[in-house]
């Protein structure tokens, strides 16, 4: 856990603001959406803690968990879509990684239901930040980037839960890094939020 820590630590001192990260270089289609999650630190880091939770809860945790993240990111992206803002949506952000991170370093034992409940709200506000950016017009024109996006997604959570079955030391090792780089970088969003 002392690893963990100040790796958190260390993270909080380089890094940035979560926003929804814009100027991938790629700004329509498909390529947009699938490289959305996969280049913001917030919303990588997450998608990768509820893969690691989905293997470490078990039982029917395991697929519940991502597909809860995958429809309520779905419906918060299709409120930020639809012009819909949640003024506090960085401060949900930020929240979500130092919550992951919390359940993650300290192997807390929650029910089902409150797990899907947590899922449900991280998902919702990564969601909307998500919608929000890529919107690119038309109904037509937003459907390629969120499925790729959905993608995205669905391959972090995947990468997640292989993370998390793991049972090496030097894998365990890496879910206390990847929950403390999450408390860090959750801590200093918080704290760079005006």
């Amino acid at each position: 856990m002392k690893k963990s820590m100040l790796m958190g630590i260390a993270t909080s001192l380089v890094s940035s603001v979560a926003f929804a990260h814009p100027g991938h270089g790629v700004e329509t289609g498909f390529m947009s959406g699938f490289l959305h999650p996969l280049l913001g630190w917030d919303h990588l880091l997450v998608m990768l803690a509820v893969g690691v939770w989905a293997a470490k809860s078990g039982g029917k945790a395991r697929w519940q968990l991502p597909l809860m993240f995958l429809g309520a990111m779905t419906v918060g992206a299709i409120l930020g879509l639809s012009g819909i803002t949640v003024h506090c949506v960085e401060i949900a952000i930020a929240a979500s990684l130092m919550a992951m991170g919390l359940l993650l370093v300290l192997h807390l034992t929650i029910s089902r239901s409150v797990q899907l409940l947590c899922t449900a709200l991280f998902a919702v506000m990564h969601g909307v930040a998500h919608g929000v950016e890529l919107n690119q017009g038309t109904w037509l024109d937003n459907a390629s980037p969120l499925v790729g996006m959905l993608i995205a997604t669905a391959l972090l959570h995947a990468i997640g839960y292989g993370l998390g079955k793991q049972q090496h030391k030097l894998m365990q090792w890496s879910q206390s890094l990847l929950a403390g780089i999450m408390l860090g970088f959750g801590a200093s969003v918080l704290l760079s939020i005006q």
